[in-house]
């Protein structure tokens, strides 16, 4: 076994990985880019070394052999599956921790590996995968294969690149969108062309090799549940999927037909009826790989290690057991009502459920750590095992009802929508559960409730006694009536009156002191109300006799509140200075830090409402700025492959 690893990665699957190297005695080196000076895996890191970027080949090799470190873990995304580093790494003696680079080259280009499965007997979806990439046979080969068609860059996955043609007219706006994106992300624009299957489920199996010439599958994952093409939701084992033993045979015979070592992973589409095709083999560890743990036990970044060093899987397919079912939710700082926009800022609160044998937590970050725009958005990853679905599902429900992130807009509310949709409850899985359950996904917030008010009200009335605290110890006087906030009013009830905005809606909130303790007005209802405070914003409150615990942290001019499940931010009245005006509606802004990939606008040319005008590429992801109202391009003030930070003004309208 090695005594040092480098690991070519950061955030959460380098916390990951070091969680496993330390328990077997390893010690850990991290790599870091600036933005990345601080960063958990940096703390974590027994020691850490600054490169110039996650890509740079010979920077992180080189790091690797000063010192001293025996091999390199590449974690996922970066490098991982890219053949240049793992002959870099063989050549200078280092042992990459994966696949060899044949292999990687073998899957890197899927039109290539799409014709290998065909000669190893797993089936694929039709379409067309071959070399030939002019415009003409392109449009001739979807017209074949028949629409709908979806467009995939050869190189790559993630989604990044992908877009689905329901129509003949808009197939060459589409492939140069995939293209141009396929290039940006992969450095290649060639594509494959596929029949898009209606309702169609992603469902993939973990594979591990040997240099023995062992291979084995541990078991199907469903990862149906995605927005932009990537999951937000993943389970093992696929519920109401019956075709376990073929799809695992598949999966082996992919394996095999490249004399696969280390962990993988065989990615198939497959229709409702349980017939699946293959779609890619990822040459790495998935970031879903913990509820293949969940439901087999094993560890399986120990094993990519052992293998690594040359030992034998340590068992065979007779030797695997599924015990229970995991799912895994993926918590991420972006906007759902946004098109799910990715967001960034610092994380002034972040706090999980206990971890347990059935409940796990992977994060790459803790409070006070910064989102930047410069990688990917993933908070962290909550992961429950249940006996059985059921009882997997109602831990997950448990699980997220307790996570509170303040600081950064989160999918935390949706992931708790989606975990309690009918659709993802009775297992009616497919890529389009989002899209069609939208009306229940995304229906408007009801009405914060009263414990909900009742904590934003103790915890500013807690906030003026410190601060009133601290003006009499800095005074001459530390007795002085005026420091106190017991509300006192000349000829008039003791109280303090303070006005949340929950978005639009004002809600008036009443404190008043009386002899027997607190009493609270909520928009008139009346309360008897008491409560306590405690550190890191803990409240125990007390309602008409219900006790219950809050949490509240001060963000901006308000309050951000959990609270029984739920969470607000509420800001207060006073402290919103509001222009009730009409905003500038010629003026389009960047909605974050971004390159500007193409530019469709010309001035002085007329646009009609919903035109696109620019395309601005931002955390990996692509952004069509389209025209608010019918109206003139006036002014543009950016070319493509210019950056532009977050609220710069793009494109003036008139």
């Amino acid at each position: 076994m090695f005594d040092k690893i480098l690991i070519a990665n950061r955030g959460e699957i380098a916390c990951r990985v070091m969680r496993t190297a330390r328990r077997l005695g390893i010690r850990c080196v991290g790599v870091y880019a600036d933005a990345d000076r601080g960063a958990r895996h940096v703390r974590l890191a027994d020691e850490a070394r600054r490169i110039e970027g996650y890509l740079d080949i010979d920077a992180i090799v080189a790091a690797a052999r000063a010192c001293g470190a025996q091999a390199i873990h590449p974690g996922y995304g970066f490098l991982s599956e890219n053949e240049d580093f793992a002959a870099a790494c063989g050549k200078t003696g280092v042992v990459f921790i994966g696949p060899s680079p044949e292999a990687i080259a073998a899957m890197g280009d899927k039109a290539a590996a799409k014709r290998l499965m065909e000669k190893a007997g797993v089936p694929l979806v039709p379409g067309y995968h071959g070399e030939a990439q002019d415009t003409a046979r392109l449009e001739k080969e979807a017209a074949r294969t028949g629409f709908p068609v979806i467009i995939k860059p050869s190189a790559g996955g993630g989604g990044k690149g992908m877009r689905i043609v329901s129509d003949k007219k808009d197939f060459l706006s589409s492939l140069e969108g995939a293209r141009r994106e396929a290039k940006a992300a992969f450095g290649d624009e060639r594509v494959l062309i596929e029949r898009y299957l209606e309702r169609p489920r992603h469902i993939e199996v973990q594979v591990f090799g040997d240099s023995h010439g062992n291979v084995i599958h541990l078991f199907e994952r469903d990862c149906s549940v995605q927005r932009r093409h990537q999951k937000v939701l993943e389970e093992a084992p696929a519920p109401r999927f019956d075709k376990r033993d073929e799809i695992g045979a598949a999966a082996v015979a992919a394996a095999k037909a490249i004399r696969y070592s280390g962990a993988g992973t065989v990615e198939f589409i497959a229709e409702q009826d349980g017939r699946f095709y293959f779609m890619e083999m990822n040459t790495r560890l998935q970031v879903e790989h913990p509820v293949t743990e969940m439901i087999t036990g094993f560890d399986l970044v120990e094993w990519q290690l052992r293998v690594a060093a040359g030992e034998a899987l340590p068992f065979r397919q007779n030797g695997i057991s599924l015990k229970g079912h995991s799912i895994e939710a993926r918590i991420y700082a972006e906007d759902p009502k946004r098109d799910f926009l990715p967001a960034t800022g610092r994380l002034l609160h972040l706090a999980f459920p206990a971890e347990s044998s059935r409940v796990r937590v992977d994060a790459g970050v803790e409070a006070g750590d910064e989102i930047t725009p410069w990688f990917d958005p993933m908070i962290a990853k909550l992961i429950v095992h249940g006996s059985d679905r059921t009882d997997a599902l109602a831990r997950l429900r448990n699980a997220l009802a307790e996570v509170q992130i303040a600081g950064v807009v989160t999918n935390v509310e949706f992931l708790r929508r989606l975990a309690a949709s009918h659709a993802f409850a009775s297992a009616e899985l497919d890529t389009g559960l989002i899209l069609r359950s939208r009306e229940e996904l995304f229906a408007p917030d009801g009405e914060p409730s009263d414990a909900l008010l009742a904590a934003a009200a103790f915890a500013e009335l807690a906030a003026e006694e410190q601060a009133a605290r601290s003006r009499a110890d800095r005074s001459g006087d530390p007795f002085s009536p005026w420091d106190g906030v017991d509300g006192w009013r000349l000829n008039e009830d003791s109280h303090h009156d303070f006005v949340f905005l929950d978005g639009k809606h004002e809600h008036d909130v009443r404190v008043r002191f009386v002899a027997a303790g607190l009493r609270l007005a909520i928009d008139g209802r009346e309360h008897a109300f008491e409560g306590h405070s405690a550190s890191g914003g803990a409240l125990r409150l007390r309602l008409d006799g219900h006790h219950f615990n809050a949490t509240a942290v001060r963000e901006g001019h308000g309050w951000h509140v959990f609270c029984q499940g739920s969470s607000r931010q509420l800001a207060l009245r006073q402290n919103v200075h509001e222009d009730d005006s009409e905003a500038v509606t010629g003026l389009l802004t960047a909605p974050m830090p971004g390159r500007i990939i193409k530019v469709m606008a010309q001035a002085g040319r007329k646009v009609a409402k919903g035109d696109p005008l620019l395309i601005l590429e931002a955390m990996k992801m692509e952004h069509t700025i389209t025209a608010p109202a019918d109206g003139v391009v006036k002014e543009l003030h950016y070319a493509a492959g210019e950056q532009v930070l977050e609220g710069a003004e793009l494109i003036r309208l008139e």
